[in-house]
């Protein structure tokens, strides 16, 4: 092993590498800040040129080109409530509002900050682990991944404002709801799509992302009154305000960076789990963490809720490369890119990589950590310029919002019916919004949606059809038993805040 790093270490260090290192994290950047294309988008662009490469150098191109995507996808998330890509969703629950107030500077500092934590800290995860997490990795069935799902989505209260678990529940049926139809992939069948040959695809989380946060914003912004949007809002945005962070802030977040991190890492570890349910998960779980006083900071501008899915959902991707390299199992449609285009370098991914081209999997992993240091040298003096954005007239910023929206979307499947499903749920989201429904329940639902009812089938049929798969094997007993009590939890202190409190109140 030790043998492997050193040449992986040679290899990765070559002027060459470092090179493509540079270029991938600046060009990932560049295309992730642009609302709707992200990471898929930018890896496929990088293809043909990666093919007149060596394995290593096209490997460490398209690395830096994901990490890189990732990072520049908050910039979009903060500055204008569109993200660049899905796993930088969560990122605008916390990041917008920031931009605001006034504090653009503040959230994209911390935004680069967190990303180089999660980077890093997975980075020298990665280096250790590797080898023992695809065992890990491998020994999940499909019993243990659906009570993962469950834990995720018992965490749906996070996302819900003062009184509107209710409502958080609706919606994240709604979003179950969403990602069943199209065909079903179990028996072939199509479900709910009257007969419409193009929702036999089903919906894409880019869709629905796009049309229910920046077209969603964008349209809203143009149903505001005019006071509201004209100069006083225009100066507000437009003031970049202090980059700096305090003592006290760095002491508040940077434990939630350190556990979003390592919680970022082994979601990414999980064959499809990937970087956005990481974020979802991270955010949920600082949020229950969190002081009361904090607890109610969320989703209003809380650099908790801003660091902790920017440090997951970067930690989630490099952690994404164990099943990609390791088992040749891809993590996402990212990754999915890469194995396709290891493959056609003729080198098979899985347990033998390591040991056959210990050069390639070896200075992969250790280009992530150049990498991080690459992103954050070229982001952090660049804030000012591309905090510029804000400044840009509603009148310009708006149809520029709704051109790389509609475009981003409709290039995932070049299909125009998908732009008009996509205005379609724009115009439905709106009326939730002024609803005071929460959105973010309805994605984390759709999102979780087609896996948890893979797996659940997968393990009705190993059972019987029998329940008894929840409490069987260790690791099942252990998600379900988290998912029900953060599930019941908030009930629980619903209760005592309401009944119990008063009646010790009176007592005194």
């Amino acid at each position: 092993m030790l043998d492997g790093i050193l040449s992986g270490l040679s290899t990765a260090i070559m002027p060459t590498n470092l090179m493509m290192v540079m270029i991938g994290c600046f060009v990932g950047t560049f295309i992730g800040m642009l609302p709707g294309l992200g990471p898929i988008s930018a890896i496929a662009l990088m293809i043909p040129i990666s093919y007149g490469l060596d394995p290593a150098s096209g490997m460490i191109l398209m690395a830096g080109v994901y990490y890189g995507a990732v990072f520049g996808g908050s910039t979009s998330s903060i500055l204008i409530n569109a993200p660049g890509c899905s796993s930088t969703v969560v990122t605008a629950f916390d990041g917008y509002p920031m931009a605001q107030k006034g504090q653009a500077g503040k959230a994209l500092a911390l935004a680069a900050y967190s990303s180089f934590t999660g980077g890093t800290l997975s980075a020298i995860m990665l280096l250790v682990a590797a080898p023992a997490l695809a065992k890990v990795s491998l020994s999940f069935q499909s019993s243990d991944y659906f009570a993962l799902m469950l834990v995720g989505l018992s965490a749906v209260a996070a996302f819900a404002g003062k009184g509107q678990v209710v409502k958080a529940w609706m919606m994240t049926v709604l979003g179950l709801m969403l990602s069943t139809v199209g065909i079903d992939k179990g028996v072939g069948v199509e479900r709910f799509t009257f007969g419409l040959t193009d929702l036999m695809d089903g919906f894409s989380f880019l869709l629905l992302a796009m049309a229910t946060f920046a077209l969603g914003e964008t349209l809203m912004g143009i149903l505001k009154p005019e006071q509201d949007t004209r100069e006083d809002e225009q100066r507000k945005m437009s003031d970049l305000g202090s980059m700096k962070i305090t003592k006290e802030e760095v002491k508040e977040v940077a434990p939630v960076a350190v556990r979003s991190s390592i919680l970022g890492f082994f979601t990414g570890v999980l064959p499809g789990a990937g970087a956005t349910i990481a974020a979802f998960l991270s955010y949920g779980m600082e949020r229950n963490l969190a002081p009361k006083e904090k607890k109610e900071e969320f989703g209003k501008g809380s650099i908790r809720g801003l660091v902790a899915p920017e440090s997951a959902n970067n930690a989630a991707s490099s952690g994404s490369f164990v099943p990609l390299l390791t088992l040749g199992i891809p993590g996402s449609g990212t990754t999915a890119i890469m194995l396709g285009a290891l493959i056609a370098y003729g080198i098979q991914p899985g347990p033998r990589l390591f040991v056959d081209h210990p050069d390639i999997f070896w200075s992969v992993i250790i280009s992530m950590y150049f990498g991080n240091i690459v992103l954050v040298i070229l982001n952090l003096p660049l804030i000012p310029y591309i905090s510029k954005l804000l400044a840009v007239p509603r009148t310009v910023l708006m149809p520029m919002v709704l051109f790389f929206s509609i475009t981003g979307v409709y290039l995932v499947s070049f299909n125009t019916v998908d732009v008009f499903i996509m205005i379609l749920i724009a115009m439905v989201a709106i009326a939730l919004r002024l609803a005071n429904f929460p959105l973010a329940p309805l994605l984390l639902g759709f999102i979780l949606g087609g896996m948890m009812e893979e797996n659940l089938r997968r393990a009705l049929m190993i059972s019987d059809g029998e329940l008894n798969f929840l409490w069987e094997r260790p690791i099942t007993l252990t998600f379900t038993a988290i998912a029900a009590i953060v599930l019941i939890l908030p009930m629980v202190l619903s209760v005592i805040n309401k009944v119990i409190r008063p009646k010790m109140a009176l007592k005194s």
